[in-house]
C-alpha cells in the first residue's frame, strides 16, 4: 500500500507543538492560566496522552469531535490530540441554545462530545434524538477529565505514533452562521493554521517566541483559535488562557498579572474598557497620561477584529495608551484576519490594507472590478481559506468562486489603498463580534402571540457599536405600549443567545415590501 512520500508528510500538531520541543523550547512557558502554567513539554503529554486516549475511546482517522468547552489547556489538549491522530475537531460556541447544539451534533456526525463541567446542562437539556454522538466526556480545568475518560486518560502513554496526513488532510472545522437556512462547516486543512501564522503573525504582528498573547476573543471563534490556538505557537512564544467572560475589569487583572505584549480584543470590549477606566478616573480625579506606567504598559500591539471599529474607540483608547489598534477583517472561511491596519500605517475608521499573502478584489453585480472610490462585493483569496461546506453544495458553490471566496461585505478602496467597510451585501448583523441573522430573530419574535410581522435591522447605539432592532406590526387587538416592547423583548432572550435580542423595538403599521411582498429591509435601515 503506497501512503505518499515521506516529504508529503504535514501534521498540524507536529508543527504546531513537536516542532518547538524539537528546537529545544520543550521547558518554555507555552501556556500562562490562572491555576498553573504549562511547558510546551507538558502541553505535549497532554496532547498525546489525549491522543492515546481518543484512540482508545474508538476515535479513528476523519471521525469529528466536538468540543464545547471554555478556553482552558485541556480545550488545547483535545482539539491537537485530534488532529494528531487524523481526527478532526469540531470547536463551537460556548453561548448558543441545546437546540443548537442539537443541530450541530446530527450534522457534524460527530461521534464523541467534550463539554466543560459548566457547560453540561446546555448538552442534558437537549430534547431530540443525537444519531451519531456515542460519548460525552465532561472537563474541569482544576480536575481534568471525569470517569469514565479521566481513567483512559490516566493509562494512556505519553508517547504516540502522529497519524500520516498531508497539508491538504482535513484539520478541522469551525461552524459559520448563514443569512438564511442553518449553520455551515467550514471545512479546514492541515495547513490552513500555518497560512494564518506566517500572512497575519509573522507579516503583520512580527511574533517572536519572546511575545506573550492574550486574546478576549474566544477559542471557538475563528479569530480567538487563531489568537490563542496556534499564532504563539508558530514562533514558540506564550499564551495567556482565561475561561472567564471577558469582563473589562476580569481582562485587567489578566494584564496585570501576566505582562502580554499582545492583545486581542472586540470594538466593544474596547469600548467597555475605556468606560471602566474613565470612570475610576472621574472617581480618582486623575489624568491619564500614556507616557507614564499605565494599564496596558506591557502591551506592543492590540488587535481588533469581529466589527468595525469606531474612528473614536481607536482614538481614547491611543490617546489614553499611545498604543495603536490594528483594526482587519477575518472570517470563518478565510480563517483569520486578511484587510488589516498594520503598525505604523493605521487609518482610524478603515478596515485596513491587505494582508501579506492574500488578494482582495471589488466587483460589481457583473462581476466586473470597480474603479477606485466605488463600493463593491469584497473577494478575498489566500491559503487558508477552507476547502467547502459540509453537506452544502450550493452555498459552497456561492461563497468559494474558484480561488476567490465572497466575503458578502462591501467595500470601497481610498486613494491610498485602505479598504473602507460599506456594509454588508446581504443581511446579516454583526453584534459583538459575532455574526446575527436577522432572519432567525424574526422567526422568534413571530412566534409572539401579539406579532402580525417583523422586521430586523442592524442599528448603531451611542458607541457606534451595531446591535438589533426591530419593527413590529401588530395584531388586531394589540396595542403598542412599553410593557409590550419589554415582554417581546424578555421573549427573544429566554429563547435565544444573549446577543440577539433586540435592543429596541417599534411597533409600525406595515413593512416596506417588494411587489413580490418581500420585506425591503434596506428601506427601514434608511428611515431608522
Amino acid at each position: 500500500m503506497i501512503h505518499g512520500s515521506q516529504q508529503d508528510f504535514f501534521n498540524a500538531t507536529d508543527y504546531f507543538i513537536d516542532r518547538n520541543i524539537r528546537q529545544g523550547r520543550g521547558h518554555k512557558i507555552a501556556v500562562y492560566t490562572e491555576f498553573r502554567n504549562y511547558t510546551y513539554n507538558d502541553m505535549q503529554k497532554m496532547i498525546n496522552k489525549t491522543a492515546n486516549a481518543l484512540r482508545e475511546l474508538g476515535i479513528r482517522v476523519d471521525d469529528r469531535i466536538m468540543i464545547l468547552m471554555l478556553d482552558s489547556p485541556q480545550f488545547l489538549a483535545i482539539f491537537y490530540g485530534a488532529i494528531k491522530i487524523g481526527a478532526v475537531p469540531i470547536p463551537v460556541n460556548t453561548m448558543l441554545t441545546p437546540d443548537d447544539y442539537e443541530y450541530y451534533l446530527n450534522d457534524s456526525r460527530a461521534r464523541a462530545l467534550f463539554v466543560s463541567e459548566p457547560l453540561r446542562p446546555l448538552v442534558t437539556q437537549i430534547k431530540g434524538d443525537l444519531y451519531y454522538l456515542r460519548d460525552v466526556i465532561t472537563l474541569s480545568e482544576k480536575q481534568g477529565a471525569f470517569i469514565p475518560f479521566k481513567q483512559k486518560y490516566r493509562h494512556a502513554p505519553v508517547t504516540i505514533k502522529t497519524e500520516f496526513t498531508t497539508k491538504e488532510d482535513v484539520g478541522f472545522w469551525l461552524y459559520s452562521s448563514g443569512s438564511t437556512g442553518s449553520p455551515k462547516g467550514a471545512i479546514h486543512s492541515q495547513h490552513d493554521m500555518v497560512a494564518v501564522s506566517e500572512s497575519f503573525g509573522q507579516g503583520v504582528l512580527n511574533l517572536t517566541e519572546n511575545d506573550i498573547l492574550f486574546s478576549a476573543a474566544r477559542l471557538f471563534f475563528a479569530y480567538g483559535l487563531g489568537n490563542s490556538g496556534y499564532l504563539s505557537f508558530s514562533v514558540g512564544a506564550s499564551v495567556v488562557l482565561n475561561p472567564d467572560p471577558p469582563k473589562p475589569e476580569g481582562v485587567f487583572n489578566y494584564i496585570q498579572k501576566f505582562k502580554p505584549t499582545i492583545f486581542f480584543g472586540i470594538p466593544t470590549l474596547y469600548g467597555q474598557m475605556l468606560e471602566y477606566l474613565e470612570k475610576k478616573d472621574k472617581e480618582k480625579g486623575t489624568t491619564p497620561n500614556p507616557n507614564k506606567e499605565h494599564e496596558f504598559s506591557s502591551v506592543r500591539l492590540c488587535v481588533s477584529a469581529g466589527e468595525a471599529l469606531p474612528p473614536d474607540i481607536y482614538t481614547r483608547w491611543k490617546n489614553r495608551f499611545g498604543i495603536d489598534i490594528l483594526d482587519g477583517i477575518g472570517s470563518t472561511e478565510m480563517l483569520h484576519i486578511f484587510i488589516s491596519n498594520q503598525p505604523g500605517e493605521v487609518k482610524p475608521g478603515a478596515t485596513g490594507k491587505p494582508v501579506p499573502g492574500y488578494e482582495v478584489k471589488l466587483i460589481d453585480d457583473d462581476g466586473q472590478d470597480v474603479p477606485k472610490g466605488e463600493i463593491g462585493l469584497l473577494l478575498v483569496k489566500g491559503a487558508s481559506a477552507a476547502q467547502q461546506y459540509w453537506r452544502k453544495r450550493e452555498k459552497t458553490k456561492a461563497t468559494m468562486q474558484g480561488e476567490w471566496i465572497n466575503t458578502g461585505d462591501k467595500y470601497y478602496v481610498d486613494d491610498d489603498g485602505f479598504y473602507w467597510c460599506a456594509g454588508r451585501g446581504d443581511d446579516m448583523l454583526k453584534v459583538g463580534g459575532i455574526w446575527v441573522s436577522p432572519v432567525e430573530v424574526e422567526n422568534c419574535i413571530m412566534e409572539h402571540p401579539a406579532v402580525f410581522e417583523v422586521a430586523v435591522i442592524g442599528m448603531n447605539d451611542e458607541k457606534g457599536l451595531t446591535k438589533p432592532k426591530a419593527f413590529v406590526v401588530l395584531k388586531e387587538g394589540f396595542n403598542p405600549s412599553k410593557e409590550l416592547e419589554k415582554e417581546i423583548q424578555q421573549w427573544v432572550l429566554d429563547k435565544m443567545a444573549k446577543y440577539k435580542y433586540p435592543r429596541w423595538v417599534e411597533f409600525v403599521k406595515e413593512l416596506p415590501k417588494s411587489s413580490t411582498g418581500k420585506i425591503q429591509r434596506f428601506k427601514l435601515r434608511q428611515v431608522k
